[in-house]
This record gives structure tokens, sequence and C-alpha cells, in this order.
């Protein structure tokens, strides 16, 4: 009888070591899996802040998130322009892939998100803030806050309702983080509206001055330039109070420790040659990774990380293994050994932002190759800068043949085919070297491995050009601009009926 009971014994420990052997990979363990929150800015340049260097800005949270955390210094998006870039994320596929590529169109139910692969696994995930992605693939959370593009809590309905919160679009932050289930992992969205234009006045106490105010080179020295700044460093410093909750209500729930907050931009600063341009001004991003269990206090990553590797890296640090149609790379080692390299060159793109544009680039630590091939039209600044006081303040100086080159270059048709930049000796990309024989094998590598990734991912040019949406002079708004995305059939209409009106 003994040994029929060791016998017993025996089978039911083999079957429960099978068993824990095999687990599921979609499984999650609570006890090892992170915590993971994507706080995504709108519309912030990568260096506003204290965290990369700017003396002026009002930034303690985002500044200590790096101090207690790890800085990307090399860190790049697909797209200059704010939904194409949050769908490229969510998906982990370039924009041209999602379609979703222009400006508004919303994802198709038929794209898989790394948001319903955390869920499966056992995760806890919900969304607050802007929205942007469309609505198809709001199920895949188990709660989303949809304040809409402009900082409104939308109405069933989906029409703007009266204005909820101080129209940062986080105000949803801290209430999120307290519904989070105790017995699970969670994974937050968080998607501010602020440094988004339009701006209002008296939105924090201690408002920037126009001495505070650093200006790149491209931009003209005036009143009305710097207030322009003035307001948006004033949003950016609302934004960082707001980070500083979140980070506060962590620690009031002891989740800090194995909670990884990644900071993030959805594209650069709302001005002319900035945002919708593939320029750094308009794709690199602030990128500050804190995980107290994993990331050394004030490490420094130099490596190139580009915003399609989010969403593998998210799965990998899950546990699951990250989907074969991923276009990016998981750079989850990075942040235990940030001198490894998982890349040696970033792709980005530019499309329809309010005006038509298709721009290419490719982006290595030292240079940054674009390609413009629609050299005819003029890299006009998106609709909200176009009627900005910076930009009117440039069409001033502009008559009054005051601008210099740099200033001039959204105003320039046609525009150069090709451009290469040292980024390293020209930080603000002044200076095209496309032309200059000593650059002539740098640039054949650029162009061979655009042509690589472009044939890689079946990115091409479309058969239609998508009419402009505002007029590039006078910025009034037309009415042949089509939203969702237009049928061949409704796009054919479209040219025809333009070319009437010519």
């Amino acid at each position: 009888m003994q040994n029929k009971n060791i016998v017993l014994y025996t089978i039911l420990l083999s079957i429960l070591i099978t068993s824990c052997n095999s687990k599921s990979k979609n499984v999650v363990e609570k006890d090892t899996s992170p915590n993971i929150i994507l706080i995504i800015a709108d519309d912030m340049a990568w260096d506003d802040s204290g965290a990369y260097g700017h003396p002026k800005i009002k930034t303690p949270n985002i500044d200590k998130l790096a101090r207690e955390g790890m800085r990307f210094d090399q860190a790049f998006l697909t797209a200059s322009s704010c939904s194409p870039s949050r769908t490229s994320i969510i998906t982990g596929l370039y924009p041209h892939n999602t379609n979703a590529e222009q400006l508004h169109w919303p994802l198709t139910p038929d794209k898989e998100t790394f948001v319903e692969n955390l869920k499966a696994s056992g995760y806890w995930t919900a969304q607050a803030g802007k929205w942007h992605l469309g609505e198809a693939i709001k199920d895949r959370f188990n709660k989303v806050y949809d304040v809409g593009t402009s900082g409104f809590q939308l109405a069933p309905d989906g029409k703007k309702a009266i204005q909820k919160g101080d129209g940062s679009g986080c105000e949803n932050w801290v209430p999120l983080i307290k519904e989070t289930p105790k017995n699970k992992p969670f994974f937050l969205w968080l998607a501010a509206v602020d440094p988004h234009r339009p701006y209002t006045d008296s939105i924090i106490s201690n408002p920037h001055e126009l001495s505070d105010v650093i200006l790149p080179p491209y931009f003209p020295d005036t009143k009305d330039v710097r207030e322009d700044f003035v307001y948006y460093y004033n949003e950016i410093t609302r934004l960082d109070n707001y980070v500083g909750e979140v980070v506060s209500q962590l620690e009031k729930q002891n989740l800090t420790e194995n909670t990884l907050i990644l900071f993030i931009s959805d594209n650069g600063r709302p001005f002319p040659r900035d945002k919708t341009t593939l320029y750094d001004g308009g794709i690199k991003t602030p990128w500050i990774v804190k995980w107290p269990a994993k990331i050394k206090p004030n490490s420094v990553c130099k490596s190139l990380v580009s915003s399609i590797d989010i969403a593998p890296t998210f799965l990998k640090l899950a546990g699951l293994k990250p989907r074969e149609n991923f276009e990016g790379k998981d750079f989850s080692k990075l942040l235990t050994n940030p001198k490894e390299n998982i890349r040696d060159n970033i792709y980005a793109e530019d499309h329809w932002h309010d005006y038509e544009d298709y721009t290419r680039a490719i982006r290595t630590k030292e240079y940054k190759y674009i390609k413009n091939f629609y050299p005819d039209l003029p890299n006009t600044p998106s609709a909200d800068a176009f009627t900005s006081g910076t930009f009117k303040s440039m069409l001033s100086l502009k008559e009054k043949e005051e601008l210099n080159e740099a200033q001039l270059a959204c105003f320039k048709t046609p525009r150069a085919v090709e451009e290469l930049y040292n980024t390293i000796k020209d930080p603000n990309e002044l200076n095209n070297l496309a032309l200059k024989p000593e650059y002539t094998n740098i640039l054949k590598d650029l162009r061979s491995k655009m042509k690589k990734t472009r044939t890689r991912t079946k990115d091409s040019l479309p058969e239609f050009r998508t009419p402009d949406e505002f007029d590039r002079v006078t910025g009034k708004p037309n009415s042949f601009r089509k939203r969702p995305r237009p049928s061949k059939k409704e796009m054919t209409q479209i040219i025809l009926e333009m070319h009437k009106t010519k």
C-alpha cells in the first residue's frame, strides 16, 4: 500500500511540474510582469525640457523621471504628424502599412495592436486622454477615457460635449491609476493634448517669460515669436505637473518598483519647420524610461531607437513573443545595457497633414538623408502653425525681405529633391550636403538604405495626390478634403472637381 502511495505521489508531482513548465506563453505571471505606462505628449520637441538640457523650461517632474531612470538621446518617431505617429506606435507598423497614414484617418478593424495581445495575456488595459486612433480599436482596451483631439470629453454620440478639466487631456490619468486592479498587471496609454495648439492664458501659476525662450536659428527673434513660445512652454509645464501626479499616485499605491514608465511625444513642436517635417524638430522625440526594478538611475542611452520599436518591446517585457509582422525591434536589452545597439538607422515618413506632402528620411547617428518626392510643393507648416503668431510674424518679415535663408525654408519652391545633413556638426540641419562631391559615397549609401526599406515594407507613391485642405497662401479652408479615407472613385471625383475650380 505504501508503494502505491509513493507511485501516486510521484505521478501527481510529475503532472504538476509538467503543467507549470508548459504554461501558456499568453499567461502573465503577476509577480514578474511589470506594469507598463506609456505617456505621450502632443507636439513636444525632444529637447524642450530640463532633462535634455533646456535651462529655462519648468519641467521638474520630467527631469526627475530622467534622473531616476534612463534618458535616450537618439530616439525618433516614424512620422511627424499626430495620428499617423500614434497608429504606428500601437500597431508596430510603419504608417504606410497601417491604412491610417494621413492625418485623422482611423485605424481599420483588421489591424492588430499590441494592446489586445497584452489584454489576452492577463493585463488590464486602459486609455485616458487624447485618442485620435479611430473607433474600431477602442474595444482593445478594458476602459477608454477619450477626450478627443482638443481636450474635450466626448459625448456618447461622438460629438463634442462641454469641456471637462483644464483642456490638457490629462484629468483622468490619476483616477485611472486608482481603478487599476490589484490582482493583475496593467497597461495604461496616457495621452496628453498638451502642448498642442490652440493656446490660452493663465494655465499655470508661474508662467514663463519672454527671456526664457531659446529660439532655433530658423525662427526670427521677434516679440510675437517669443510670446508664441511662452504659451508653448507653459503647456509643457502643465503637462509636467500631470507627470508628477502620475508618479506620486504610483508611490501612494506602492506600485513604483515594478512599473515601467515610458515618456515620449507623438511629433515635434507645432511650429514652422518642425511638426510635419522630417527634420529632427519634427521626428526626434524625448524618450525617458523609468523602471526601478531594472533600470539604474541617471542612465543615458545613445543608441538609436524608433517608436516602431515600442510594440515588440512591451510584449517582450510582458513575457510574450513579439509578432512576426512587427516592423520594429525589441529594445528591452538597452534598459540594462545602454551601450548595446539594436539598429543602425531609423526610417521616417511624412504624409498629408492639412497640406499634401510625401517625404521620406533615413537617419543614422551622424547623418540625415531626406528625399522630397513632391519637390514642387513648399514645406508649408500645419494649419495650426500657419495661423500662429510665429508664422504671421514670419510672413510679415518675408514681405519686408528680412528673413534669412534658414527662415525662408517653409516658402521655398521647388524644394531640393534630396537633402543630406551632418546632424552632429549641423544639429539644426541648415547646410545641405547633398550636392557636395565629398559626400557622394555617404549619399549613395543612404539612398540604398532608403530603397531597401521602401522595397521591404512596400512603401510606394500613392496613385493620387490628396488635395490640400487649406490654401497655402491665405490659409483659408477648401472643400476638397474627404474624411475618412476616400475610395478610388471618390478621389477621382475630388480631383476632377478641384481642377474645375482652377
